[in-house]
Formats: C-alpha cells, structure tokens, sequence
C-alpha cells in the first residue's frame, strides 16, 4: 500500500501542478502533504515515514554523487564561492538571529540555530535545476554549486558542535582518498556499459561515500560527493552519470514528499514559515551584491542567486538533531521556499533580460572573471557548444579546410580544447551581454550543437537578430523540437537518431555493394 499511495499522489499531483506551468517537484511537496492528510484513511502503513526517509536519503545520496562527477575542485577554491559563501553565512546569521530572538521569542541559543538553518541554500533544489536546464557545468552554475559545498560543509560543522558527535579516528582516513583514484578509475574502466555501472555507481556513492562515512563519523552526504569527484576527471564520467538518472529521479521523488510528510502546521508554524517567506528575496540579493562585489557580471551575480535563493533541506537535517520542536516549521518553510524558487528559476533568464539594464549599474568597471569574447577572429563558421557532437563538427570541418570557432559556456572545457589546438572560447549561447558585443561579421554558417533546446532557440534568434543571414544548422533530441528551432531561424535542423539510422541505412548498403554478390 505504501508504494500506490506514494506512487499515485505524486504522479497525479506533479502532473497537475505542470498544467500551471510549476515544475513536478512543487507537486511532489503537495502530495506530501495530501499524504499526511489522507494517508491514514487510506491504509497508509505506521513505519511510511522511515521508508521514506529511507528512499529519500538514497535519492539525495545519488544526486550528490551526480553533481560531484561533473564538479572540478579547482572550481571551490575560487574568491566569489569560497568568499561569497562565507560571508553570505555569518551576514543571514548576524541578521537573522537578533529578528528570531525579539520577533519569534525563542532564546538566543534556539535563535542562533534557527538563523544558522535558514542560512544555507537547498543543494538539491539547485543542484536538479541547473541540471534540467543544462547549467551544472556553465560559468553561474558551477558558483552556485561551489558555494552550496562550502555550506554543506559549515552545516556538518555546526552539526559537530551541537550534537556533541565528533568524527572518529578512521576519518583521518579521508586524507588518502586521492591515493584511490587510479583504482576507481580502472574499475570504472573495467565495469563495462551495463547493469554493472549503475551497480559501481550506487556502490560508491551509497555504500563507500554513504555508508562509509557515516562510519567514520562523517556526512554520508560529502562521502557521495565526494566519490564523484574523485571520478570527475575520468572520460566516462558523463555516460556514469546518465546511467544512474533514472533511479536518482524516482528516490528524489521520496526526498520531495518527505518534506511534505514532516508534519501538519499549526498557526504559529504558518505564521513563522509566511515570515522567513517574505524575507526570502533578501537572501537572493545579498548572494547578488556579494558576487558583484567579487568581480562577477550582473548575469552571472543573478543567475547564481536565483539558483541559491530556496531554505535548504540541510537545515531540515539541522533541525532533526538539535531543534526538533521547530522541524514543521522550518519544514514548512521550506516548502514554500521551493514553491517560489522553482518558477523563479525557470523564469530566470528572460526576467534578467527585462531588469538587465537596472542591474548592470551595479557592475565593476574592471575585468570580470566570466567575461566573454567579442572577436572571432578569422572565423568563418561558429559551433554552439563543444561536447562531443560539437566537438565531431568541429574536427570535421577542419579536415574540410574551414575555419570554425567553438563556443561552449563551460570555460574549463574551452581551455582543455584550446590546449588541444582548437579554436575555442568561453561564451554563453543564452547571454544577452555576449549578443551585444560580439562581431559576427565574418560568419558564413552555424552549427548549434548544444542539447537544451531553450539555448538553440536563444542563439538562433539572436543571430538572426544580429543580421546574420547564412545558414543555421541545428541536431534536434526530440520531433517536436524542430519546429521550435526552425522558426527561431535556424534553416536546416536534423534530428539526431533518425540521421543515425539512415547513416548506418547508408553505411549497411555501402557495405552491400562493396561486397559484390554474395558466394553460396
């Protein structure tokens, strides 16, 4: 009963509230909450909530582990994460807690841990968003994943201090954790494209880095991440990652209805959750005017923000284990917060486009570490995005004697083609700065090789809009992206499976002919 009940609630509630436009997720928190509600009078077993707790910390164990395979530790170790996440902590602490003391009338040790709870921004909202719209590995997603670390990190700290558990003695341990990278490397070598990945996937990220840590006296939660990082570097990284989407998709459902399971509010708990609500823009703009001050662009300064503006469930986690009276509350709380930074993402780039001239004010005049290119060079064909479809064409059209640029948003990926010998720069498709000033004179064709279509459609028509006339070249995943990229501008668009299956048609009666009539 358990799973038809959860089953049910979620897929009904997540296909209603996409209707509206809302991502599932905000209906997965609905159903959480429909569950607590009806679910007795449904049959719904005692023990649901350790079940789900279960499922839950699985999901979010396999999403950790996601994010660390595309994570660069070189990318933490950056002024804007590493700054920017600490001093966004102790200013939401300073802040917060004297409001919690006098407002809410809790005393200063509670207020304190509640301010420190709603410090943190929610890893898996951000870490799931940026990953639908294709911006893990982008220039702003790659800050706000950074910064997320640096506060998961503070929450086991303030963990440690105020559970009175301290990691053991084995946790020295972690230390030697690079010497076991060549293994990894090899065993994900040897594991083959089959059942046997996703089962070394789930191994390291909930066996090694889970439960591994957790018997060290470690967050289970850095352990998975921590694993995937160690792998990041490795070739298969991305088709690891792929293997494992399905399953880490169906557990985070059970991390969205657990939230919404934690429990009914009373009016103290609404009235409490509708507060810290209201003050949630407050936290997204102090991210941004942090980020400005650390030398970022306004697009880059907001879309991090947008993207660190939800209640974290760390603070959930906080909570559990030493502020058990308020975990509705703040359960609450950020249930709401997930409500209004869903849609706020998804509309995040055509909202900086209507506000953008307001918030460029708010820029250094100095170099910017995201700057983007505006000469091409002797370029005479751009390719959108250089992974491994991008990459082909580029190669290809070299062989061909043109000249092509790649562009890619990712700039650790760019450099790693430039010290290839490729023509590549950082630059961001969906960036309106970048369409300003760059020159695109010289260009005779383009090639949009990124997999979001949202990205397409954006490039198509801003090169059009630039007065770009030659053709517009474009791979579609799915039929009913083509008609969305073609009346973006783009002239010729292929979908990419149906191309492979007559290219291997061609190939198959190439072979035929070459072969001559066959010998009885």
């Amino acid at each position: 009963m358990f799973e038809v009940i959860c089953i049910s609630f979620a897929f009904f509630f997540g296909l209603a509230v996409r209707q509206v436009g809302l991502p599932p997720l905000v209906g997965f928190l609905a159903a959480g909450f429909a569950i607590n509600i009806f679910g007795a009078g449904l049959g719904l077993p005692a023990d649901t909530d350790n079940i789900l707790h279960y499922v839950a910390h699985l999901g979010v164990l396999l999403l950790l582990f996601t994010v660390g395979l595309k994570l660069k530790l070189r990318q933490i170790a950056q002024p804007q994460v590493l700054g920017g996440a600490l001093l966004h902590f102790a200013i939401s602490v300073v802040v917060f807690a004297p409001g919690l003391f006098y407002f809410v009338g809790v005393d200063w040790n509670t207020a304190l841990l509640l301010a420190i709870a709603l410090s943190f921004s929610s890893t898996v909202l951000a870490a799931k968003l940026l990953e639908s719209k294709r911006e893990l590995a982008v220039f702003h997603g790659r800050t706000a994943i950074g910064i997320l670390i640096v506060q998961d990190v503070i929450a086991l700290v303030v963990l440690a201090i105020w559970s009175g558990q301290t990691p053991n003695i084995w946790a020295l341990s972690v230390f030697g954790l690079p010497l076991l990278r060549p293994l990894m490397h090899w065993l994900l070598d040897f594991a083959g494209h089959d059942e046997l990945l996703v089962l070394m996937g789930m191994m390291l990220a909930l066996v090694i880095g889970g439960m591994g840590f957790e018997a060290m006296g470690l967050s289970s939660e850095i352990g998975a991440l921590l694993m995937g990082v160690l792998l990041s570097s490795h070739q298969r990284a991305k088709e690891l990652s792929e293997s494992l989407w399905a399953l880490r998709e169906i557990f985070l459902v059970g991390f969205f209805l657990e939230i919404g399971m934690s429990g009914l509010p009373d009016l103290k708990a609404l009235l409490f959750a509708l507060g810290v609500g209201v003050m949630l823009p407050l936290k997204g703009m102090l991210f941004f005017f942090l980020l400005i001050a650390f030398g970022l662009r306004a697009r880059t300064s907001f879309l991090a923000a947008v993207s660190l503006s939800a209640y974290s469930e760390f603070g959930l986690i906080v909570a559990a284990v030493v502020l058990q009276d308020w975990l509705v509350p703040l359960a609450l709380a950020v249930s709401i917060s997930f409500v209004i930074a869903a849609p706020l993402n998804r509309m995040a780039h055509p909202l900086f486009a209507r506000i953008e001239d307001r918030l460029q004010r708010f820029e250094r005049r100095a170099m910017h570490p995201d700057e983007q290119p505006t000469d091409l060079g002797a370029a005479d064909i751009l390719i959108f995005g250089m992974g491994r479809t991008g990459t082909a064409a580029y190669d290809h059209l070299c062989a061909q004697g043109k000249s092509p640029a790649g562009l890619d948003g990712d700039t650790y990926k760019a450099i790693a083609h430039r010290d290839a010998g490729r023509n590549v720069v950082f630059a961001d498709a969906e960036d309106s700065n970048f369409w300003r000033g760059v020159d695109v004179s010289s260009i005779k064709a383009a090639v949009l090789a990124m997999d979001d279509i949202e990205a397409k459609v954006v490039a198509a028509r801003s090169l059009r809009a630039k007065g770009f006339t030659g053709p517009i070249v474009s791979h579609a995943l799915h039929e009913d992206h083509v008609a969305r990229i073609t009346e973006a501008g783009a002239t010729h668009t292929y979908l990419t499976m149906y191309q492979a299956g007559m290219g291997l048609a061609d190939r198959t009666v190439g072979a035929l002919d070459s072969a001559g009539p066959a010998v009885p």
